[in-house]
Formats: structure tokens, C-alpha cells, sequence
């Protein structure tokens, strides 16, 4: 089975406990199942690379030179055998990674390259809610989904990349309660039986889009 192991992210540590999260010293955010590091904007800005677990790395895409695989469609990633963590307790009430939204501009193409490893499609669905009509498709890593999100017909060659984070949280009343208006207003989620709300989070120092999410049952 694959799983995710660790999201490499572009944030300073001290950033993500504005949030509710709890950093250990070394800038590991531990949630779930999943390590999350925190490497500071010396290295730019949001989600730099993953890794996954049960990866064969040679159906990864090769790099320019031929070597190790070092991406699907683009994105960076590599593959990792490290146990998953003991998950951190945190202020905002997070207990997992609900899903990593990953955008292409060309959905078959990057649906086949997560499936080449591996990864199977669960399930695709059309939406406007937020805005021009797109697709989703469905993929889980474990505990954690990966949101694939795109046009309906290709409308480029550019490579897949990193869009945010959608946490779940034991009680969102209580998260956005601790968070104040660095937390946007909480709605209905797309999820039947969930709600949302989307963190204002240049408002706390962070460059990653995301979102926490209430309990309910598994998306895919």
C-alpha cells in the first residue's frame, strides 16, 4: 500500500504554531501519520516536495540526466521506508491530514502518472463551487487523500504541482474559536455531513493554502 510520509513545506517553524500547530524544535509538525518539515522561505515559498511509501522508484519520471526517479508529472517526490511518526497533539484540534490538493492543467496525463505508481483513481467528479466548471479525482495514500484538481479538457503542458492542505480537526467550532478571524467564515463542505472553513494564512505567516475541516465520514 502507499502512503505519504513527509510534505516538505517552505514555511518558517515558528509560523505554523500562529496556526494552533504544535512545531518541534527541528521544525517537524507531526499530524497523523504524516511529517510534516518546515524549512524555512530560504528555499521559496508552499510545498516544496513529498515523500511516499511502497513507491517503486523506478516508475518514478527520471530526471533530465536519466538518474533516480524524482517526480510524478512534475512534482517533486521521492521515496522514503522511515516508520510513520507518533502523531502530536495541537492546540487547533487537528488530528490528520484530511487531503493534499495537487492542480494540473491536464488531468488524464497526471491521472495516469499517479496510477503508473501505483496510486488508483477512486472516483472523479465535475464541480463549479468555486467558480469555472473542473474536475476532481480521488486517490488515498493511507490515511490521507490527494485531491487531483484540473480542467475538464487539457489546457496545457505545464507540469502537476502542489495546491494546499485540508486538515481535520476533532471540533472546527473550537478551531476557529482559538483562531479568530485569521480563520475564514465556516461553511458546508463540499463532503455530505461536513463542514470547512479556509485559514487566512498569509494572516499567520504561512505561504500554504489551507483549510480545516470537522469529522465526518471518509471522502473516497
Amino acid at each position: 500500500m502507499i502512503t505519504l510520509d513527509e510534505i516538505l513545506v517552505a514555511d518558517d517553524p515558528d509560523s505554523w504554531p500562529r496556526a494552533g500547530f504544535t512545531v518541534d524544535p527541528e521544525g517537524l509538525c507531526r499530524v497523523g501519520q504524516v511529517r510534516v518539515r518546515l524549512v524555512g522561505r530560504g528555499q521559496g515559498k508552499r510545498i516544496l516536495s513529498w515523500s511516499l511509501r511502497g513507491v517503486d522508484p523506478a516508475l518514478l519520471d527520471h530526471d533530465a540526466y536519466g538518474g533516480i526517479g524524482t517526480s510524478i508529472d512534475g512534482i517533486p517526490t521521492t521515496v522514503s521506508e522511515v516508520p510513520a511518526p507518533t502523531p502530536a497533539v495541537h492546540p487547533n484540534g487537528v488530528v490528520q491530514i484530511d487531503h493534499v490538493v495537487v492542480a494540473t492543467p491536464d488531468q488524464p496525463r497526471t491521472t495516469d502518472a499517479f496510477e503508473r505508481i501505483g496510486l488508483a483513481a477512486r472516483r472523479t467528479r465535475e464541480t463549479d463551487t468555486y467558480g469555472a466548471p473542473f474536475l476532481q479525482t480521488f486517490f488515498r495514500a493511507g490515511e490521507v487523500i490527494i485531491e487531483l484538481i484540473g480542467p475538464a479538457t487539457p489546457s496545457g503542458e505545464a507540469a502537476a504541482g502542489f495546491f494546499g492542505l485540508a486538515f481535520t480537526v476533532d471540533d472546527l467550532d473550537a478551531t476557529a474559536a482559538l483562531l479568530g478571524d485569521a480563520l475564514g467564515e465556516t461553511k458546508d463542505a463540499v463532503q455530505p455531513g461536513r463542514r470547512i472553513g479556509t485559514l487566512r494564512h498569509k494572516q499567520v505567516g504561512m505561504t500554504v493554502a489551507t483549510a480545516f475541516m470537522s469529522p465526518g465520514p471518509a471522502a473516497v
